[in-house]
């Protein structure tokens, strides 16, 4: 496993994390709020990005455009089913979900929700990096290379793994922030 390889599948944690916080509500409308709904549509999972357009008219509503008027129950339901919490109001044309403000207490649950996404995300990364070492050793003890390249790539993997999840701290850190935030 090449050390270019081993960045990019730990890069690829990193965002995997970032995309897990977006779906976090933190008191303001956020489209991202929406990603992983899906809507069974015509006996299909669809995601919901796919039916319909979101946009958001002002800090506290999520307005949802489906492009089929006729799917517009079947949203309905979906996001009632999800677990973001939100009921949506139906005008038969477009769905408006209204945000209201976070309780303390949400606020709590959420950051524990966070952490726990970056810790997923932390774990990932140990995951890349004992791969990489796994595969560093099976070259040493082939006669690859030598012990100290074995050595050098080892301190390397770890540098990287060191520097990713400073990132994953970083962005849980920014996330807190936001959610606490009133």
């Amino acid at each position: 496993m090449k050390l270019a390889d081993v960045e990019s599948t730990m890069q690829k944690s990193v965002e995997a994390t970032l995309r897990s916080f977006n779906t976090i509500r933190t008191g303001r409308a956020n489209a991202s709020l929406l990603d992983k709904i899906v809507v069974d549509y015509y006996g299909s999972e669809t995601p919901l990005k796919s039916l319909a357009s979101i946009s958001t008219p002002d800090a506290s509503t999520l307005q949802i455009q489906p492009f089929d008027r006729s799917s517009i129950g079947a949203i309905e339901k979906a996001i009632s089913l999800s677990d973001i919490g939100l009921t949506p109001n139906n005008d038969g044309q477009t769905i408006r979900l209204n945000i209201p403000p976070l309780t303390s207490d949400r606020r709590k649950e959420l950051v524990k929700l966070a952490a726990k996404y970056a810790e997923e995300g932390k774990v990932a990364i140990r995951n890349v990096r004992r791969d990489a070492i796994d595969s560093i050793r099976k070259l040493e003890k082939n006669g690859e290379i030598s012990e100290d390249d074995a050595r050098d790539q080892q301190d390397q993997v770890q540098k990287l793994t060191d520097k990713f999840s400073a990132k994953v701290e970083q962005l849980l850190s920014d996330k807190e922030k936001d959610i606490m935030t009133v």
